[in-house]
């Protein structure tokens, strides 16, 4: 019953951080010309880890990112079952939130300025899989990083932990938002794209390898590091 708990506020914390982030993504734009919509697309992701921490953090940790909790399995903070039963509540909460978009954008008539329902794509590194895997293994790596530090027992950095994370992750979005519209996370990136494939669009769906092998590069190599500089501290 606990781990049923646990998956299901994974699946409620990835579910608003689709609807909130992916949503911001398609009102605004994500235009190079229209820097507005990077920041608030940065801050809406951002706003919802925060808003997710202190809401279901004492429950499941708030991975609500199967590269987060790939990073915690790697450092021993839980086990291959509860990961695997962590990213599947993640994707289906994705999934989910990605078809309330489609549903209130289609109810609604209003138009998807990212043309994916917040789909991340390569056009911003031309089309290059190996700089999009870059990009996304180096952003992770800095966000599971930083998360890995701040909830560690030795930090002592109590309720503000929340916040540290949700402005990592507004940062990395920053400047990757412009490259491959910033995945770290590929239950958010598989969400949209299996949504936009119904939709009719199949393009998303073919560069969703690059948003699931890269983030869990740059998290494992995070938890690795993490762990090698806590032993060394020691």
């Amino acid at each position: 019953m606990e781990n049923l708990k646990k998956y299901c506020a994974e699946f409620i914390g990835t579910c608003v951080l689709v609807v909130l982030g992916c949503g911001t993504a398609m009102l605004v734009g994500c235009d190079a010309a229209n820097g507005g919509g990077y920041i608030l697309t940065a801050l809406a992701f951002g706003l919802v880890i925060v808003g997710m921490a202190y809401c279901v953090g004492n429950i499941s940790g708030c991975h609500i990112n199967p590269a987060v909790s790939l990073g915690v399995l790697i450092s021993g903070g839980i086990s291959v079952r509860e990961f695997i039963g962590y990213v599947i509540s993640q994707c289906l909460g994705a999934f989910a939130g990605a078809g309330l978009l489609a549903a209130i954008f289609s109810l609604g008539g209003v138009h998807d300025m990212t043309g994916g329902f917040g789909s991340n794509g390569l056009a911003g590194v031309n089309g290059s899989a190996i700089a999009g895997l870059l990009v996304e293994a180096v952003l992770t790596f800095i966000f599971v990083l930083t998360i890995l530090g701040v909830t560690s027992k030795k930090a002592g950095h109590g309720s503000f932990g929340g916040l540290v994370i949700g402005f990592t992750l507004t940062l990395v979005h920053i400047l990757g938002i412009g490259l491959t519209g910033t995945s770290v996370n590929p239950a958010r990136s598989f969400g949209p794209a299996l949504v936009a494939l119904f939709a009719g669009n199949a393009e998303p769906i073919g560069q969703l390898w690059v948003f699931i092998v890269g983030p869990f590069v740059g998290a494992a190599i995070a938890a690795v590091v993490y762990k090698w500089l806590e032993k060394a501290k020691k």
